[in-house]
């Protein structure tokens, strides 16, 4: 899709743009993804995936999410079911990396996801830290939090989902998820919360939006 003519059709809503996505203009798919590469790829990143691991899941998610859009009705906001599907991806894929390692017994260490801004030399990409010593800090603090007020930071704060979304997300009350927060906050060392903006913590940057348009309209073709 050329630029103007993506400039022209982002104005329109979700439900407008999956409505024309069903009805054949299956090349207006392509701002669904554009619009929720950055809500998919952080919520990969706060469940532990690599860079590159987070790609993936994400494809699959776009493509089963677009040959699944008429099982959509509407109950909730789009956000709020892609992200669902994104999580249960990242669930699943959890699930199959756990068994691999049972059958397989290979060593617990070296199996393990890395966790979210890891210290590891390998260069990643996607971790847009500009202060490596503050970045110590916030993958001590943020990877010591319990998974589920963990997902809730991170859909909060990180994603900027309101309660309403993340209660929906993650299948629980927005009770839960206004107590979740305030007690991951405070679980977090007070340095981070004065000295860093949350949502600064890692982007999908958008040099790599062109590349995840064009795999996942490349799959979504070859499978129609």
């Amino acid at each position: 899709m050329e630029a103007a003519v993506t400039k022209r059709f982002a104005q329109l809503s979700d439900r407008e743009v999956l409505d024309r996505v069903m009805h054949g203009e299956q090349e207006l798919y392509e701002i669904i993804i554009r619009r929720y590469n950055p809500y998919l790829y952080k919520v990969a990143r706060s469940y532990g995936y690599r860079h590159d691991e987070s790609q993936d899941l994400m494809q699959e998610t776009f493509v089963s999410t677009y040959f699944n859009l008429d099982k959509f009705e509407y109950r909730s906001t789009f956000k709020t079911w892609i992200i669902r599907i994104m999580l249960n991806n990242c669930y699943q894929k959890s699930q199959k990396a756990a068994y691999k390692r049972e059958v397989a017994n290979l060593e617990y260490n070296n199996e393990m996801m890395k966790p979210m801004f890891s210290n590891s030399h390998d260069t990643d990409p996607g971790q847009t830290m500009t202060n490596r010593e503050l970045g110590q800090v916030i993958e001590r603090a943020i990877t010591t939090l319990p998974f589920e007020y963990r997902m809730v930071f991170s859909l909060r704060e990180i994603s900027g989902m309101n309660t309403f979304e993340t209660a929906e997300a993650l299948d629980i009350t927005e009770a839960n998820v206004k107590v979740r927060l305030n007690r991951a906050k405070k679980m977090l060392q007070a340095e981070i919360e004065k000295s860093y903006a949350p949502e600064e913590i890692y982007e999908f940057n958008l040099i790599y939006c062109d590349p995840m348009v064009n795999k996942v309209m490349t799959r979504i073709k070859s499978l129609t």
